[in-house]
C-alpha cells in the first residue's frame, strides 16, 4: 500500500475515535441521570414528576417565553434542554406551593438549570423584554 494512502486512514481513524468518545460522553451523562439515587428515583424521574405536577399551571404566554429562552440551543438538543429547564421550574413551583406559574419562577428556574456560559442569551432576552434583572443578580453571579 502506498504511503500517501496511510495518512488519510490515520486521520479517519483519529476522527472516528473523537466521534465515538464524544458520543460516549453524552450517553454516559444520560446514563448517570437515569441511575436511581438514595430515594429510589433518578434525576429524570424527578424531572418528569415535577413537569407532570405543574403542567396545568402553564399558560400559552409562559410557554412562549420558555420557547424564546431556549431558542439559542441547537435544534437537535432543544427539546431535551427545554424539558430539563421545565423540570427545574416545576421543582421550584412545587417547593414554593405556587398556584400559578409566574414569570419569576420561569426566570429563576432557567438560571438554575443552565450553566453560567449559557446565561448571556437570557440576560439579553430579559433586557430586550424590559424585565428588571435586579432580583436575579445573586443567581446570575453578580
Amino acid at each position: 500500500m502506498p504511503e500517501w494512502m496511510i495518512w488519510p486512514m490515520v486521520i479517519w481513524f483519529l476522527f472516528m475515535i473523537w466521534f465515538f468518545a464524544t458520543g460516549g460522553y453524552f450517553m454516559f451523562r444520560k446514563f448517570l441521570k437515569a441511575m436511581p439515587k438514595a430515594d429510589g428515583k433518578s434525576e429524570l424521574d424527578w424531572q418528569d414528576y415535577y413537569i407532570s405536577q405543574t403542567r396545568h399551571l402553564w399558560t400559552e404566554e409562559q410557554k412562549q417565553l420558555l420557547d424564546e429562552l431556549v431558542a439559542p440551543v441547537p435544534k437537535l438538543f432543544r427539546d431535551v434542554a427545554k424539558q430539563s429547564i421545565a423540570g427545574k421550574i416545576g421543582e421550584l413551583a412545587v417547593k414554593e406551593g405556587a398556584e400559578e406559574m409566574r414569570e419569576d419562577l420561569i426566570i429563576r428556574g432557567y438560571i438554575m438549570a443552565t450553566p453560567k456560559r449559557d446565561q448571556k442569551w437570557l440576560i439579553q432576552t430579559l433586557q430586550r423584554k424590559r424585565i428588571d434583572l435586579a432580583p436575579y443578580r445573586e443567581l446570575l453571579g453578580g
